[in-house]
């Protein structure tokens, strides 16, 4: 981690050895009493940490945030049709490294409606998987994340001025890359459109959820003649997208 994040209720408390980032500090960091680190808040400031004393049960920390936090995340969504717990795994962490302000894991007519229950979900460990993202990138903004929803109640809760994009293999008239191409210039001081970016689940999509897709007004693309697994297209489709809007 290049960075240690922390909650706010976290702050005030002794961070016991048994925590992973008490033995970051230690073993990995190397830190001795008096010495600092890179930390920072959930969604807040980042700053530097200092390790203030060893005690046979905990570390004891003091903390210092810069006056501002780090800009929000672009305005990039990604609706996956929920996956396999594995390949969700690898997509929280790292779309969250790359930077994006939503995931949205939507049921679909050919997914697997057992991953819903899987322990990543009812035990609360996607979050987990930010927090790891988001300490790799430095960062310490962190998406917010759906799991609950069907496909078309996550399309109908998306904003209206939103560029909406389905990924397809099979019936999409040309390239992402292109499509984003296409898009017209905004000023310097225009702030960019929501971009919405939808990956299907393993088997892909339904007649009707591509029919669902063009009449919210969603453009179909491709990422090329290769088949990608779900995780490789969702990465490099937020490439892409943060390529578009000039962060790469």
């Amino acid at each position: 981690m290049n960075i240690i994040l922390f909650t706010a209720d976290e702050i005030s408390a002794p961070l016991p050895h048994s925590d992973p980032r008490a033995a970051h500090i230690l073993d990995v960091l190397r830190r001795r009493v008096g010495d600092t680190f890179d930390a920072g808040l959930i969604d807040g400031p980042r700053g530097k940490g200092t390790l203030v004393a060893v005690t046979p049960g905990a570390l004891a920390l003091a903390f210092a945030w810069d006056a501002a936090p780090p800009p929000p995340p672009p305005p990039i969504a990604l609706i996956v049709g929920l996956p396999r717990p594995q390949t969700a795994r690898k997509i929280l962490n790292e779309a969250t490294a790359l930077g994006v302000a939503e995931i949205h894991f939507a049921a679909t007519g050919r997914g697997e409606p057992s991953y819903a229950l899987s322990t990543l979900w009812s035990t609360g460990e996607w979050r987990r998987h930010l927090v790891a993202g988001a300490a790799q990138a430095f960062c310490t903004r962190i998406p917010r994340v759906t799991w609950t929803q069907t496909l078309p109640e996550a399309f109908a809760a998306l904003s209206a001025d939103a560029i909406r994009i389905a990924l397809d293999n099979y019936e999409a008239p040309q390239s992402l890359s292109r499509f984003l191409a296409s898009l017209p210039p905004r000023s310097a001081h225009e702030p960019p459109r929501p971009l919405v970016l939808a990956l299907g689940s393993e088997r892909g999509w339904t007649a009707a959820e591509r029919d669902l897709f063009r009449a919210s007004g969603c453009v179909l693309a491709h990422l090329g003649p290769r088949v990608l697994r779900t995780e490789t297209a969702a990465i490099a489709a937020v490439t892409l997208a943060r390529a578009h809007l000039g962060l790469m």
